[in-house]
């Protein structure tokens, strides 16, 4: 096999699926994503997918609307399902299978999140997507990606986004910021980089799971990291 990695787990937000809009879903983007995905897969690399909801809401930004934290993550969890419907719906479209496996119940859309089952379908070159986060409040997509990733047992997990790796600051407000090609997660620590939230970042480095970021809007940007080219910025212990 041609790729470095057999078995990956590819984080995306939810904003990564607004394209140019403000809301919602642009078809164009969801469209490259499953295409990348779907080429990767029919080339035997197992991909798992975890999808965040914030193109549709935060629960973060509850309190703002009046709204308490808890309902607000919960509506943020039904958002990634509406997104990981439109996911599924594409991939399968290009020609691979998938499985939409939810952390809440809702039989009707996506199967329960089952570790065992979820291992069986990546097993059977089907694309797993991971929705509802880890089915708790207070609880983000980062943290049910780095929990998936340790289930799952995989190689990698690669973050996709907007930007192509790590900044010593936000790149889109400070024209001086530079990037890194490479962190321990102590380094990530102590510069006090944002990377993902705390939770997410610690059972990364509890687990030993390296992880890169990189930009997932460059066409191609994802083949290219699984055939060794440094892409974006690599973190590990």
């Amino acid at each position: 096999m041609k790729y470095i990695y057999k078995r990956i787990l590819l984080k995306l937000s939810g904003e990564a699926l607004l394209g140019d809009q403000n809301f919602g879903i642009d078809p164009k983007r969801v469209h490259q994503y499953a295409s990348e995905v779907a080429e990767l897969v029919k080339e035997d690399v197992q991909v798992a997918i975890v999808i965040g909801g914030g193109n549709i809401y935060r629960g973060i930004d509850a309190e703002k609307t009046g709204i308490d934290r808890v309902s607000g993550d919960y509506m943020g969890m039904m958002g990634t399902i509406i997104n990981g419907v439109a996911l599924q719906n594409a991939i399968e479209k290009e020609g691979v299978y998938t499985r939409l496996m939810s952390a809440l119940d809702i039989k009707q859309v996506c199967e329960p999140y089952i570790k065992r089952r979820a291992v069986r379908h990546l097993e059977k070159h089907r694309v797993v997507i991971f929705v509802a986060g880890t089915g708790n409040p207070y609880f983000t997509t980062d943290t049910a990606a780095t929990l998936r990733a340790a289930e799952m047992n995989v190689d990698i997990l690669l973050k996709g986004t907007r930007v192509d790796g790590v900044y010593t600051a936000d790149p889109e407000k400070d024209p001086d910021a530079t990037k890194y090609d490479f962190l321990t997660f102590n380094e990530a620590y102590n510069k006090g980089l944002k990377i993902m939230d705390m939770t997410a970042f610690a059972m990364c480095q509890e687990n030993d799971i390296p992880m890169r970021i990189f930009d997932m809007n460059s066409p191609g940007n994802l083949k290219k990291i699984l055939e060794g080219k440094e892409i974006g910025t690599l973190v590990k212990a």
